[in-house]
């Protein structure tokens, strides 16, 4: 029996990769399958910027992070760990290696740095609204959606959220937290999703709808 073992090169960069291939062969056994093995996630090993109008505080598995749009904290699990670096960059790290630590590696260092960008950024979400009396306005506390049905759908806007209306069909929603404003969004598409014959109701500005032909006339 022989065994092969090589590491994986990136074809871009030419840099090997944080992985290995083991495969062995036979001629009695015949071909056996390969064995890959992660040693880091690529994501998760990145260290998160922070910019100088970020204030970071780390307690123990907390993190909380305060910027011009408002503050985020975020609970992190055993899993993982936070630490700073000398640069002041936030640097996620595996606590355990188990698989479910592997899995929340990259994961929370998404998380974190999301969080980072929304209190410094924000993230906001562009909806279309395609329809014949189609239209939306904007109070205080709530968006009123005018989508075809026999009475106005009022949707109350949550807390850290605002919500911008433009020629009465185009919707902003916007905030500092990713989650929220990406759920929000869904809620308003979801009272009327876009058909896929005229592609009437409520969709993303970036949203392609698939078209289906309707149906023809009978032939003769």
């Amino acid at each position: 029996m022989r065994l092969y073992c090589s590491g994986l090169r990136s074809n871009f960069s030419g840099e090997t990769l944080g992985a290995s291939i083991c495969s062995s062969s036979s001629s009695a056994s015949g071909n056996l399958p390969l064995r890959v093995i992660c040693k880091e996630s690529r994501i998760g090993k990145r260290p998160v910027e922070v910019p100088k109008s970020v204030n970071v505080v780390l307690q123990g598995p907390n993190l909380s992070v305060k910027g011009p749009l408002g503050e985020l904290t975020r609970y992190y699990p055993r899993e993982v760990s936070l630490t700073r670096d000398e640069s002041g960059r936030i640097v996620v790290t595996r606590a355990l290696e188990t698989r479910r630590a592997r899995q929340m590696h990259g994961l929370f260092r998404t998380l974190t740095d999301n969080m980072v960008v929304g209190v410094s950024q924000g993230f906001e979400k562009k909806l279309q609204m395609v329809g014949v009396g189609y239209r939306a306005t904007v109070e205080p506390t709530e968006i009123i959606l005018n989508v075809g049905f026999s009475h106005p759908v009022k949707i109350k806007i949550p807390d850290g959220i605002s919500v911008k209306v433009e020629e009465n069909t185009r919707i902003t929603v916007s905030g500092r937290d990713k989650c929220a404003v990406g759920q929000f969004a869904a809620i308003i598409r979801s009272w009327r999703p876009p058909e896929p014959y005229k592609g009437k109701g409520i969709k993303y500005a970036d949203e392609v709808i698939r078209r289906k032909e309707g149906k023809a006339g009978k032939k003769k």
